[in-house]
Order: structure tokens, then C-alpha cells, then sequence
């Protein structure tokens, strides 16, 4: 899959490409099959990657209305992300500008880089009001990759993406889960709550070697500071 290059002049050409890409709908299915085929190695290790228990992330859509609103950070303009870190499970790594390919698949990172996350540039960029997506390989043929640990994240832990501004966004996780390919609801993790929300995607679920892993999981977080 190859990797879509960010060019220096973002602003409004990167805007207009936001505007013709398909609606979520579309890309929710073209970002879950893409994924589901991230995996390269063997799949033949000791111990496999933590996986979420099943429905603990909130289905804010369909909060009652009693719920008070959620205090978060304040929405920043678009920027591209650098970096980001996860320190409870020791992520620190650069972020690539992925896209979709000729053939409909979201472009994941290189395999061969085991460190290398990749922004989804069809969405937000994390910070803006929206959800941002970053999405990376749980191993590859050398072993665990950038996002091997992302099952393990519990609710309050920090994710920090630095961005091209120089600024940090800070965000706090509030759910974790993991979803089986084929049953994806795409509305709920890439649809905008209208305050800026970040999406962090590896694979995960059930793997076997003749057709990967079933699943995703799936990091649901919230800004909650600017640095």
C-alpha cells in the first residue's frame, strides 16, 4: 500500500480534497478492510496482543439527555501531526499522512517500519472539531509493532500528538473496544460529536494465519488540553 505524501501548502488545497473525498459512510468500510489486511508476519508469537473487553467504549450518539456535556479542549485549526505518544504502553512515534489508494484501500504504513503510525488525511487532523483517525500495524514480520499495546489502554489514560503548529493536543481516553470486521459501525467511531475527538485503529480480535485478524480495536478519546 503506498503511503500519500502531505505537501508543505496544506491550507485550502488540502480542504478542497476533504470536500471531494467520499462521505464516512464510504470511507468508514474502505478504512475497516483496508485494516484488516495490515497484518504481514506470521502471526506465530508467545503471547498475543491485548485485546479490550467487549462494549466498554459509550455510545455518546445515544447519551441521555440528563448526561452533562463533556468538558474538553478547545478546537484548534488544521495542522498536521508529527508525533504521537502514549505513555502508559510506551508509544512514542512519528506519524505518516496515509490516504486511500487507487483501489479503494486506506494506504497504511510501511510494514517494514515497525514504529510508524499514519494520520488519516481524509478526516480532521487531530485538535480540529471533528474526529482525527491514526491508525497503525499491531506487529509485522519482526514482531509488535507501534500499535501492538493499543488493547491495553484503559479509560483516563493520555495520548499526545504533537503537530506541525509546534503545538501538543492532549487527549484522554474514555473508551476502548474491540469490533468484529463485519459487524464495524462506522457512524459511531468516525462520525463528529462536534467537539474534537481522536480515533486510535490497529487490528485485533480472533487471528488465524490463513485469514488474519477479524477485528479492530478501537481507541475512542477526547481532547482535553492544548501545549
Amino acid at each position: 500500500m503506498s503511503v500519500s505524501e502531505l505537501s508543505d501548502g496544506a491550507g485550502e488545497a488540502e480542504h478542497e480534497a476533504r470536500r471531494t473525498r467520499a462521505p464516512w459512510g464510504v470511507i468508514a468500510l474502505v478504512l475497516l478492510t483496508g485494516l484488516a489486511l495490515i497484518r504481514n508476519g506470521s502471526g506465530e508469537f508467545d503471547v498475543g496482543p491485548p485485546q479490550p473487553a467487549k462494549a466498554v467504549a459509550p455510545d455518546l450518539t445515544h447519551a441521555p439527555p440528563s448526561a452533562p456535556p463533556a468538558v474538553g479542549g478547545q478546537a484548534l485549526d488544521r495542522s498536521a501531526p508529527e508525533r504521537v505518544r502514549i505513555p502508559v504502553i510506551q508509544v512514542d512515534a512519528p506519524v505518516t499522512p496515509v490516504g486511500v489508494d487507487a483501489d479503494g484501500w486506506v494506504a497504511a504504513p510501511p510494514p517494514d517500519d515497525p514504529n510508524l503510525a499514519g494520520w488519516f488525511n481524509g478526516a480532521v487532523t487531530p485538535g480540529e472539531k471533528g474526529t482525527a483517525v491514526v491508525v497503525g500495524h499491531v506487529d509485522n514480520k519482526m514482531g509488535p509493532a507501534v500499535f501492538y499495546g493499543l488493547g491495553a489502554l484503559k479509560k483516563g489514560n493520555h495520548v499526545e500528538v504533537s503537530r506541525q503548529d509546534g503545538k501538543t493536543a492532549v487527549f484522554e481516553v474514555y473508551g476502548v473496544e474491540v469490533f468484529e470486521k463485519d459487524d464495524f459501525p462506522g457512524d459511531r467511531v468516525y462520525g463528529s460529536k462536534g467537539t474534537p475527538e481522536l480515533r486510535l485503529i490497529t487490528c485485533g480480535g480472533d487471528y488465524t494465519k490463513q485469514t488474519g485478524y477479524q477485528g479492530n480495536v478501537v481507541v475512542f478519546a477526547r481532547l482535553i488540553q492544548t501545549r
